[in-house]
């Protein structure tokens, strides 16, 4: 006899979830979302006594070990501690199930997503609303690292979770860099040894670190932050690897479209400057501790961009078409480690 099918058996499975809260509740059709490589995401409509709802089932890949950013649990007790905390959104974790795969279900934050310096979109949006939308995220960002993760991980079952120093950051992702093949190396290599080499000490008090903090893991209603998104590789670790990762984004080195329109590329012309996202974030009181040490975070995230798309260009090199965007990263990636290093020198 055949193992039972996860995917068909996963609408049932959502259907039980969803009870415990709500008895009379049903379950729409599940329709695959794109995007996330880490887990199945689904949108779909709970049908309740009060009215519809749409919501989103986030579940581990079958047949893989839901471990680090494949496990979808962690990141729902993460969604746990951080929803309900002053001046920071993110989606309310409605559901959940243990079981194999294991999956959760939280609230549809109706939004859009588009990164300024990366993304062609059809209808992109104004170069005003990208500045308020860059200003937002570094508020919001703020907002997020004045969470006392050890409160907000008693009240979400966090406590094991290890505090990454910047050392420790580094050799996370030069472990993932080793993976790749020479050729999407490059001065791999020279900015690990330097970014090793003058690695500062850790923040005296740690913070809630997404991983990926960027305008395209922020869903926006118009010009408000409505949702911080994609929470799969989030740590507890130094607040200035958010604020370093974003600031990286308003001059990415890196690209994934050779050729962009005018709308896009007057929505990229006004991203605001690194500088500015810092003056923003500290406006909105933003306290990352010694912020002398900033460059080399900011020099860490372009390491960290090299290895983290390293692994998704020779993903992408073993199928018959190549992704043409992970080719132009790929092709932009020696630029931006230089970068890095002269970040350091």
């Amino acid at each position: 006899m055949s193992d039972p099918d996860p995917l068909a058996e996963l609408p049932a499975r959502v259907r039980a979830a969803v009870r415990a809260r709500w008895p009379k509740a049903e379950v729409g059709e599940l329709a695959p979302l794109p995007g996330g490589i880490s887990s199945l995401t689904f949108a779909t409509e709970l049908g309740l006594p009060e009215g519809d709802r749409r919501v989103v089932v986030k579940m581990a890949p079958p047949g893989l070990e839901p471990v680090r950013n494949r496990d979808v649990l962690r990141q729902a007790r993460l969604l746990d501690a951080v929803h309900g905390a002053d001046g920071v959104r993110v989606p309310e974790v409605l559901a959940r199930d243990g079981a194999t795969p294991p999956f959760f279900v939280m609230a549809f934050v109706p939004g859009e997503s588009y990164e300024p310096k990366w993304d062609q979109a059809s209808a992109p949006p104004s170069p005003s609303t990208v500045a308020a939308r860059t200003r937002a995220a570094a508020e919001m960002l703020a907002r997020l690292q004045a969470i006392d993760v050890a409160a907000a991980g008693v009240a979400a079952g966090l406590g094991n979770e290890p505090v990454l120093s910047p050392a420790q950051e580094l050799e996370r992702w030069a472990r993932l860099f080793a993976t790749a093949g020479d050729d999407l190396r490059g001065d791999e290599a020279r900015l690990r040894g330097a970014l090793a080499a003058s690695a500062p000490p850790a923040a005296p008090r740690p913070a809630i670190v997404h991983g990926d903090y960027r305008l395209g893991n922020l869903q926006f209603d118009g010009t408000r932050l409505a949702a911080i998104i994609d929470w799969e590789i989030w740590s507890v670790g130094d607040p200035r690897a958010d604020l370093g990762w974003l600031m990286t984004f308003c001059d990415p080195v890196m690209e994934r479209v050779a050729v962009r329109d005018p709308a896009n590329l007057a929505a990229a012309a006004a991203m605001p400057t690194g500088a500015e996202v810092l003056e923003t974030f500290r406006a909105a009181g933003g306290a990352a501790a010694n912020l002398d040490a900033l460059p080399w975070f900011v020099a860490l995230a372009h390491y960290k961009l090299g290895a983290t798309l390293s692994v998704l260009i020779k993903r992408s090199r073993r199928r018959p078409e190549p992704d043409p965007t992970l080719e132009r990263a790929a092709e932009t990636t020696p630029p931006m480690l230089a970068r890095g290093v002269s970040l350091l020198d």
